[in-house]
């Protein structure tokens, strides 16, 4: 088989953040799989960097679907204060440890299914195909937020940054950090043994949730396959974020309404980025799967939810192939053509979620 021939196979695969949302990435991956790509470069945030690294790890559809339905995600809500601590101390935790829930079940579930695939740490994730180029080192590419530099980290290449050596950098780890949904998760914390400088990590979502462009060629160069983008669409992407947060007549009085209110923004924060302003040539890339109305916390999730939303991923992929045209993308999108964020991407997203 001709070299250009065994590329019109290859994608890298961008896989957004959304929490539970996340199962429709596992079912527009399944058609992805069916239709023979084979992802060379995988990244994601949050929930896309745990279906992200799953496949990166050597997880085939089959596998993950059997991953995502086997999922108890309330099981993820370890040390609850709501079961834990008593009526007078329920801000405690979030006071000391900035978070509702441990994250360490999440830690050790990822742990283990990574371990099954002899991938525990990046350096079992590294490939030499493209020599020393950091977008390429490493199969997977997780974001991260450091609250502390005020930066966004790109996992392992920004592993230096907190003193860790990038092959020695735990995956399972670096997928914790990118989940640490504000207020639900506490937050990892590392300390740079180097400059002794206590790095503080949040979901990477807060800075960027769906980061299609990691993979891109610099300048004009002309990329040798595609990267995909999958993207959750929320049921109605043009409502204004004021209006997506708790009334304040609805929301109780007391601690436990302002941990309510204060959940309620993050989790916005967390479905705001990326959704209206994507540009045309990175939306022509994207596939865009209705979420359902499904919740980012939805942990609660029932398993007729879940397969709804695995198939609605299915359908948006088939879809999206339909009309796929790798020459024709690199015709219109990189041969020179000037594209700006227009009103249009923000209609085709509508389009593609269900009213």
């Amino acid at each position: 088989m001709a070299a250009e021939e065994l590329y019109r196979n290859y994608c890298d695969l961008v896989c957004e953040g959304g929490g539970v949302k996340g199962i429709g990435l596992a079912g527009a991956f399944s058609v992805l799989e069916e239709r023979e790509f084979r992802p060379q470069n995988v990244a994601g945030t949050s929930a896309g960097a745990i279906t992200a690294a799953l496949i990166a790890a050597g997880y085939n559809a089959a596998e993950l679907k059997d991953v995502v339905f086997g999922m108890d995600f309330l099981k993820f809500r370890d040390t609850a204060w709501e079961d834990k601590i008593p009526l007078a101390r329920r801000g405690v935790s979030i006071v000391k440890d900035l978070g509702i829930y441990e994250g360490r079940y999440f830690e050790d579930w990822i742990g283990e299914l990574l371990k099954a695939k002899g991938a525990e740490t990046f350096a079992a994730l590294t490939t030499d195909e493209y020599g020393d180029d950091p977008r390429y080192r490493y199969r997977l590419q997780v974001i991260a937020s450091d609250t502390t530099s005020h930066r966004l980290l790109v996992l392992p290449r920004d592993a230096d940054e907190l003193g860790i050596d990038p092959d020695e950098l735990s995956v399972a780890r670096a997928v914790r950090m990118s989940m640490s949904i504000p207020i639900f998760f506490e937050p990892v914390s590392v300390t740079n043994e180097k400059t002794n400088r206590e790095h503080v990590i949040v979901d990477g979502g807060m800075l960027s949730n769906f980061p299609v462009w990691l993979f891109d060629c610099p300048g004009e160069e002309v990329p040798t396959w595609p990267t995909f983008g999958l993207l959750l669409v929320e049921p109605h992407p043009e409502t204004q974020i004021g209006a997506r947060l708790p009334a304040p007549e609805r929301v109780p009085h007391g601690l436990g309404g302002l941990l309510k209110y204060v959940k309620a923004m993050a989790d916005t924060m967390m479905e705001a980025h990326d959704r209206l302003y994507v540009e045309k040539a990175n939306f022509a890339r994207t596939i865009p799967i209705p979420t359902l109305g499904i919740g980012t916390t939805e942990f609660d999730i029932t398993p007729a939810r879940k397969e709804a939303l695995y198939q609605s991923g299915r359908d948006a992929a088939l879809a999206f192939l339909e009309t796929w045209d790798f020459d024709g993308y690199i015709e219109e999108f990189r041969s020179g053509k000037e594209h700006h964020r227009r009103a249009e991407v923000a209609e085709q997203i509508q389009e593609a979620a269900p009213h």
